[in-house]
Formats: C-alpha cells, sequence, structure tokens
C-alpha cells in the first residue's frame, strides 16, 4: 500500500469518524429536547405511573424497532417514538417528586445538573484523550444484567436497601457506557448514528433517574 493511499484512507476514516459524531450528537440533541417536552406533558396532564411492565415491554418493543429499521429513515421515527415514550414515562415520576417532597423541584435540578456534567465531563474527557474504552463492553454489559436483575428484586420484593444499591450501580454502569459508546464512535466501532443516539440517550436517561432517586433518599423533604 503506498502512502499516498494510507494517508487518504485514513483521511476518509477520520471524515466518516467525524460525520457520525456529529450526527449522534444533533439527534441526541433534538431527542432530549423531544423527550423533555412529552415529559412535561406527562406532567401538565397528570398521567399515572405507567408501571414496570409497561415500561419494559414500550421501552423493548421501540427499541427492537429503532434497532431494525437503524439502517434506514424510518429508523428515526422510531428513535423519537421510543425517546418520547420515555419521556412521557418520566413525568408521572417527576410528579411524584414534585407533590412528596417540599424541595422536589430542586431535587428535579439537581439530578439534571449532575446528569448533564457526568455527560459532558465523561465525553470530553473521551473526545479529548482518544482513548480506547472497548475493553469495558464485556464488563458493562454483565454489569447491566446483574443490575437489572437486582432492581426486578428490589422492586419485588420492596427492599430499600437494595433499590438504593442498584441505583448507585447504575450511575457507574451508565458512566461507563457514555464512556465505552463515545470511544467506540471515535475508534470506528460504531458507526451507525442511530444506534449510537439510543445508546446515549439511555444512559442518560437510567442516569438521571438513579441520580434523583438517590437524592431523593438522601436529600428529599416531605
Amino acid at each position: 500500500m503506498s502512502l499516498n493511499t494510507a494517508v487518504t484512507q485514513s483521511a476518509s476514516s477520520t471524515l466518516a469518524t467525524n460525520k457520525v459524531l456529529k450526527n449522534t450528537y444533533l439527534l441526541l440533541s433534538m431527542t432530549l429536547f423531544f423527550s423533555a417536552m412529552t415529559a412535561g406533558l406527562g406532567m401538565y396532564l397528570n398521567l399515572p405511573p405507567f408501571g414496570f411492565l409497561i415500561t419494559i415491554v414500550g421501552f423493548y418493543g421501540l427499541l427492537f424497532l429503532t434497532t431494525k429499521y437503524s439502517d434506514r429513515a424510518l429508523g428515526l421515527l422510531f428513535v423519537f417514538a421510543l425517546t418520547g415514550f420515555m419521556g412521557l414515562t418520566l413525568g408521572p415520576i417527576l410528579n411524584m417528586y414534585i407533590h412528596n417532597f417540599s424541595n422536589g423541584h430542586e431535587l428535579i435540578i439537581m439530578a439534571l445538573s449532575g446528569t448533564g456534567a457526568i455527560f459532558l465531563g465523561l465525553s470530553g474527557y473521551a473526545l479529548t484523550t482518544r482513548k480506547d474504552f472497548s475493553f469495558m463492553g464485556g464488563f458493562l454489559m454483565t454489569g447491566i444484567l446483574v443490575a437489572f436483575l437486582a432492581m426486578i428484586g428490589a422492586i419485588v420484593f420492596s427492599i430499600p436497601a437494595l433499590s438504593l444499591a442498584v441505583s448507585a450501580m447504575f450511575i457507574l454502569l451508565m458512566s461507563g457506557m457514555i464512556l465505552y459508546q463515545t470511544s467506540e464512535i471515535i475508534h470506528g466501532g460504531e458507526t451507525n448514528y442511530i444506534r449510537a443516539t439510543i445508546s446515549l440517550y439511555v444512559s442518560i436517561y437510567n442516569l438521571f433517574l438513579s441520580l434523583l432517586q438517590i437524592l431523593g433518599i438522601f436529600g428529599g423533604r416531605e
């Protein structure tokens, strides 16, 4: 392979990576805004909690469709359907904090600020250092599975301490996912911006909920 060919391929690879990164952050911004709107709608309509089963079925159903059509324009429709649905599920949860805690608004703002700071900090670190975090993939998938099963156990058996531990686990795991997914985009491991957007959105969503739960337990005033 000639030097010119190698340089050309490297430049093309860099341009493709930058395009995926740009499209991912653009779509992520749009979906977060849309999700915030549907969350506000859920709060305004005072919707009842969706429940664990409805949330899981709706999430995984729409996630399947989003992933299946991620290489087509139809995938964008399912991205907004998924993030809009998750926003709706968030509305009743936010109302619960506002109604149950005198400082509910403060808790929500603190959770939002913390989520934003963690996401920007970790994404900035991955983008600046350009370290390869692909080695974290297996550990993160295993950790998420364990945390998910623990969450089901906490719900079924109503164990507050386990629920708190799960929230702490999710904060660590979702932080790791942000590093991992950003690294995958940078190093060409993820070339589809729709899949990358959903991965980052889910990490941000779970990170926010976990922070909110911990803040409610330790800082909530009834």
